[in-house]
């Protein structure tokens, strides 16, 4: 597997998006689930569909967890980026005859492809974790599941654990495609 600008390109794309995920992490951590005036459940017409404090404990932790696989996979994705900068250097450098020394920089094939791997399955399990986080802003915004009136927080959570896990599966399958490759 030559180590390409489309291989550069793909991981930029990885740490891309895990950016973007991680300022997403970020500002649900910064938000206060304990404040009672950030909340639309009306107890007068539904009580009890106020979550419990369980529900706010979660949600940071599926925050934290998320924030630590992004960011796992993106430091995985830099790496790999500047081991095949080292290695297309050192390969210039090489067949130039100026520098024998860099020749130890040759990316092993089958750890890139791990490296890969690796990545992508840091970036699914952030989703996963922020996902699951959301599902958790939806239950302390809207009420709890299960409640009498949680037709709002079923209109929340349905489509959010329909269209993530599809594009994850979408995702996986083309990790799986290009790791066959």
């Amino acid at each position: 597997m030559p180590a390409t600008s489309i291989h550069i390109t793909a991981l930029d794309g990885i740490v891309n998006v895990n950016s973007l995920f991680t300022l997403a992490v970020f500002i649900g951590l910064a938000w206060n689930p304990t404040d009672p005036n950030n909340s639309l459940i009306d107890q007068t017409q539904e009580p009890g569909c106020s979550p419990s404090p369980k529900v706010a404990e979660n949600l940071i932790t599926f925050h934290v967890y998320s924030f630590s696989c992004f960011l796992f996979s993106s430091l995985v994705a830099m790496g790999l980026k500047q081991a095949i900068r080292l290695s297309r250097r050192a390969r210039a450098h090489y067949n130039h005859h100026i520098l024998w020394a860099f020749d130890l920089a040759h990316v092993n094939e089958t750890a890139l492809r791990v490296g890969y791997v690796v990545s992508a399955v840091g970036s699914v399990c952030g989703s996963v974790f922020l996902m699951l986080a959301l599902v958790n802003v939806a239950q302390i915004k809207l009420g709890k599941l299960g409640c009498g009136g949680s037709r709002h927080v079923y209109g929340a959570v349905v489509p959010l654990v329909i269209l993530v896990p599809s594009g994850l599966l979408i995702y996986v399958c083309t990790v799986f495609y290009a790791f066959t490759r």
